[in-house]
């Protein structure tokens, strides 16, 4: 019987040590913005596993695929892409002709990430990017999130 009390209690405090670290590590998200724009492209990835990014040169394991802008549209569609942001509860952070920066933040801890876009004219195309402030993974929390707007976007209203 004591063995069960001691196993209990150790695994009690380290559920709650992994509580307080991401509780800790979710205050430190809220600090930081975007990278902005490198060399008139979006950032690149850190090799963490928790950024996508639809520019050319992103590795196979990070890329998606960039926004289709409709021919004589652009910005109607920048307009739309923004309003699918909000829809998807995103917080437009900066937004500025060609560029807009944004902000979600998670419902249980409250992670922040940053989602970056920019209009692509050469190619037809919205690049964009997306990525966590913290951490190592984000199981797929920002490729599902750029899927998502995706669905949002070409949706059409």
């Amino acid at each position: 019987m004591k063995l069960l009390t001691i196993l209990g209690v150790s695994v009690g405090a380290s559920l709650i040590t992994v509580i307080i670290l991401f509780v800790v590590k979710a205050m430190d998200s809220k600090q930081g913005e975007a990278p902005g724009l490198v060399g008139q492209q979006l950032a690149a990835c850190s090799p963490k596993p928790n950024c996508v990014n639809s520019e050319t040169g992103t590795p196979s394991d990070k890329k998606v695929a960039p926004f289709s802008l409709t021919p004589g549209q652009t910005e109607q569609d920048w307009s739309r892409l923004q309003a699918s942001i909000k829809l998807q509860g995103g917080e437009l952070i900066e937004v500025k002709t060609g560029y807009l920066a944004a902000t979600f933040t998670s419902s249980l801890f409250g992670f922040v990430d940053d989602l970056e876009a920019r209009i692509d004219e050469q190619n037809a195309v919205i690049q964009i990017r997306s990525a966590s402030r913290v951490g190592t993974s984000d199981f797929g929390a920002n490729r599902i999130r750029v899927e998502q707007l995706r669905q949002r976007y070409e949706a059409k209203p």
